[in-house]
């Protein structure tokens, strides 16, 4: 086609239209059909090629803005919802015609369902045209009118921009992409005022659809655009409209729940902390990678925070509505042309008079971590010299406050920290300096921040005990406690509690004492147990575990067992996040000691140690798991190798079918009884790793506990044990929810047998 010249091209084309169970879009039971970006379209063109992208469910299909005009003929008794404009509605052999016509758009839905079940409502003011379903039923309409014009009128103010396109807002649409929290909680548990969980549902769902049509993007790789605006400005709302709500709503009125973190934060930090839990687990991504190579909840949450927190980063340190009027710039940019990141970029340095660059290259292009805390500090007679020491070397800057009687009394940008770096600052009334004292940095850590000036002790945070679980508290070293209930044919009943300080985000180091009474014994046994997380951020390798565990229970009625166990594990994954392949090896050392016992046979092995090496290769869906590992176990008597291969697989009617392989030999092997044997129908377990009611019994019930290791067998032999070689076929199929058929294959070799 030669320029400024058109040329018609017909298309006959079927739509196949799905069920909506798999992806919200498409036909119901109740008649309703939901068409969405299922007609064909302009495609994107950027950088003198045409942007192909397939559908992968995210909604982020990049369009070129074209004019639509539908004619469509449904049934009388049906009646049609888009976000196009409505030119004409006509009887035409006893059908309804509706005439769709629309200029300038990258895509739209259309929605057919029986007239008797509409349940869609038009709204309008002079911002906006709204048309949706989302309601609330402890809302009547009136409410929900209003609260649709109090958010749209927000909106546009906060973006600077009117449009005027309708924008179609949907229980589908907000299904798809909830407000995680919000969603979570049962019916019966409502620590929100209604109107303010149909405003977040609202907002959110009106935004999505508002700036993915009215920005010109590439909406799968410059993504973070779009969501940070969004979250941005639903940040804004709550902390205009709800400057006092918790993330845990009225629940923070309940005097019991005092005491909690979690009860006591706002409810825009949990935006921050969603974030925090991703960077914790090694799993953050950077923002400015494709939509689809992102896994699911840094795509659907963690991702889309932290891009709003960026953006909230960016607003306070440029100050001046910098950010917003910026936005509002954009907004009105992508009006008249397609616009890509470099467009956003140039907006935001143009008006910014302070250097940014660290925003893009350090916040958006990397996942590098953000961690400053205090050095060294020197007073003289009226100020401190106080060190700033950046731990990750992410070089952007960090307020810094002072503080009195939780006022604040400065505060003062500190840039350029590559490493570390000295400012001095008055002390007059002075009582602490807290870095990032607001959270407007979205740092990986919160607890090395802040610092007294009254003296040693006061540098030193109190303990605080919670019961059962916590968000993390910077001002506290918080220890945690839940009873403890356990069971077994030697100890009885152990009742006990168990303390720990792992709170609901991952921390580089974790404990657990759990003391208990055995009532059987009348003695005091448990368990104790430290562990070292490390994350490495490059590379294969991501993660190293050190630890280190002490229990103690009984084996056998009034025999005790003693079991210590340093370990380390190296974690390695693929460099697609999106694929569930986990490799580990785990080298331990285990340092057995064992009481002597006249209930059981085996008295000659009380103490022993025993080095194990494993490697697992695990890949994991959830239709579809495969499993691989080897294990290695060497002591002065005895030397086994074992390698264990497991495939489990999900039907579409529920069904399960599972398979497992287990090959093990002895290199060497100078003890005469079976007590470091392989089990045939059940484990020696003499490592102590399972949770076996009875270990020691030989007859009745409890010697009848199956677990899953060794030969697998299912059926009781004679000769239970193989001192030599094994190896067995284990496979299962379940025919009706717990009930399974099985069937074990397997042969195995003794020392001078047949």
């Amino acid at each position: 086609i030669k320029p400024n010249t058109k040329q018609r091209i017909k298309i006959y084309y079927e739509l196949k239209i799905p069920n909506d169970k798999f992806t919200n879009y498409g036909f119901n039971n109740e008649g309703q059909i939901y068409l969405k970006d299922c007609f064909l379209s302009i495609c994107r063109f950027e950088n003198n090629h045409f942007l192909l992208q397939s559908n992968e469910n995210l909604d982020d299909i990049s369009n070129s803005n074209a004019s639509y005009s539908l004619d469509i003929e449904i049934p009388n008794n049906y009646i049609l919802i888009s976000d196009l404009k409505e030119v004409a509605l006509q009887n035409v052999n006893n059908l309804k015609k509706y005439i769709l016509k629309e200029n300038s758009r990258q895509s739209f839905s259309i929605v057919l369902l029986p007239e008797s079940k509409n349940n869609y409502n038009n709204y309008k003011n002079d911002k906006a045209e709204v048309v949706s379903n989302l309601n609330d039923k402890r809302l009547n309409e009136i409410q929900i009118a209003l609260i649709i014009d109090k958010i749209t009128s927000f909106v546009s103010d906060e973006l600077g921009y009117k449009s005027s396109k309708k924008v179609l807002v949907s229980k589908e649409d907000y299904a798809k992409n909830p407000f995680y929290g919000v969603n979570q909680l049962p019916s019966f548990i409502n620590p929100f005022p209604d109107e303010f969980i149909f405003e977040i549902k609202f907002i959110k769902t009106y935004l999505a659809q508002l700036l993915k049509e009215n920005i010109q993007i590439n909406h799968r790789n410059d993504h973070w655009i779009e969501e940070g605006i969004q979250q941005f400005i639903l940040t804004k709302y709550i902390e205009i409209n709800y400057p006092k709500f918790n993330m845990l709503g009225s629940l923070s009125k309940i005097k019991l729940l005092k005491g909690y973190n979690i009860i006591n934060t706002d409810f825009n930090d949990q935006f921050y902390y969603l974030h925090t839990l991703m960077t914790r687990k090694n799993l953050d991504q950077p923002l400015g990678d494709a939509k689809n190579t992102f896994v699911k909840f840094n795509e659907q949450i963690a991702g889309k925070y932290r891009a709003g927190l960026n953006l909230n980063y960016l607003d306070a340190y440029l100050e001046n509505n910098i950010v917003k009027n910026s936005i509002s710039e954009f907004m009105n940019l992508n009006q008249n042309s397609q616009t890509s990141k470099h467009d956003f970029k140039y907006i935001l340095q143009k008006n910014s008079s302070k250097k940014i660059d660290w925003f893009f290259k350090t916040l958006v292009e990397k996942r590098d971590l953000i961690d400053f805390k205090f050095g060294s500090i020197k007073s003289s007679n009226d100020s401190l010299a106080v060190s700033i020491k950046n731990k990750t070397k992410a070089n952007v800057p960090i307020p810094l406050y002072g503080i009195h009687n939780d006022s604040i009394v400065f505060k003062k940008w500190i840039e350029n920290v590559k490493t570390d770096t000295t400012i001095v600052v008055s002390k007059d009334n002075i009582e602490k300096l807290v870095l990032n004292y607001k959270k407007e940095v979205p740092e990986n850590n919160l607890r090395n921040n802040w610092y007294a000036t009254k003296g040693f002790l006061f540098n030193h945070r109190p303990l605080k005990f919670n019961f059962l679980k916590d968000l993390e508290n910077p001002y506290y070293n918080q220890v945690f406690y839940v009873p403890s209930f356990e069971f077994n044919l030697y100890d009885g009943m152990k009742f006990g509690i168990k303390f720990n300080n792992k709170s609901i985000l991952d921390k580089p180091f974790t404990f657990n004492i759990t003391p208990e009474y055995s009532t059987n014994t009348q003695k005091i046994v448990g368990a104790v147990s430290g562990l070292v997380n490390q994350n490495i951020r490059d590379g294969r390798l991501y993660n190293i575990k050190y630890s280190v565990s002490a229990s103690t229970s009984h084996y056998a009625p009034q025999a005790l067992y003693t079991r210590i166990i340093p370990r380390i594990s190296f974690r390695f994954r693929d460099e697609n996040f999106r694929n569930n392949k986990n490799e580990v090896i785990q080298l331990t050392q285990y340092y057995v000691n064992r009481e002597k016992s006249n209930y059981t046979q085996e008295n000659t092995t009380q103490n022993y140690s025993i080095f194990n090496a494993r490697y697992f290769n695990i890949q994991s869906e959830v239709t579809k798991h495969f499993a691989f590992n080897t294990d290695l176990q060497v002591s002065g008597t005895f030397g086994k190798i074992a390698t264990e291969i497991e495939y489990r697989k999900l039907f579409e009617d529920n069904r399960r079918i599972t398979m497992r392989f287990y090959f093990g030999a002895f290199m060497y092997n100078d003890i005469r009884s079976d007590f470091f044997s392989f089990g045939i129908d059940r484990t020696t377990d003499y490592l102590f790793n399972y949770n076996l009611l009875g270990r020691s019994e030989s007859t009745g019930l409890f010697s009848q506990q199956y677990v899953a290791a060794d030969g697998g067998f299912k059926t009781k032999f004679q000769n239970s044990f193989a001192n030599q070689w094994i190896t067995s076929i284990n496979s299962s199929f379940n025919i009706w929810n717990w009930i399974e058929i099985y069937g074990d294959v397997g042969a195995f070799k003794n020392k001078y047998a047949n």
